[in-house]
């Protein structure tokens, strides 16, 4: 049975499953990466209440995918997940996870890292936290430009 290596979804998931998941039955796997991002009470100095997540269904995963193939491209790994939740979310709910699996730690370590830089500044997501000063819309930081620019992507922000 195949697992799909990308979720959008509303719910959240478990990161024990999730990896477990990823890794069965494959004796190959020496190293499991993972990164799990949730939702902060703070940003940019103000308190969130809480954050809405949109996304365009198919265009996020599609773009995801790709995203995961340059990753195998430039990467030893043998396979990665990527979850991210959309919808309304609170301070302390996970948000998205990252897990790649490979033979050695050094290749998840970096394929992880990759992907987080990639889907930081990449996906198609679109995120409104609600502040005691109202609404606003969260767009990527000059660094997390940055972090891409150190893979040798330049790209506008998706």
């Amino acid at each position: 049975m195949s697992v799909a290596r990308v979720s959008i979804q509303t719910g959240d998931f478990d990161l024990s499953q999730e990896l477990a998941t990823l890794r069965a039955g494959d004796k190959r796997v020496g190293a499991v990466c993972s990164f799990i991002g949730t939702v902060r009470d703070r940003n940019d100095g103000s308190t969130v209440a809480s954050m809405e997540l949109e996304h365009y269904p198919g265009m996020t995963e599609k773009a995801i995918e790709a995203m995961i193939d340059e990753a195998h491209k430039r990467f030893d790994i043998l396979g990665a997940r990527v979850i991210h939740r959309v919808g309304l979310l609170q301070p302390l709910d996970q948000i998205m996870m990252v897990a790649v699996v490979s033979a050695h730690r050094g290749q998840s370590f970096e394929a992880c890292e990759f992907l987080m830089d990639y889907l930081k500044t990449q996906a198609p997501f679109w995120k409104k936290e609600q502040t005691p000063e109202g609404a606003r819309w969260v767009d990527a930081r000059v660094s997390d430009d940055a972090a891409l620019a150190r893979w040798g992507i330049t790209a506008p922000n998706a």
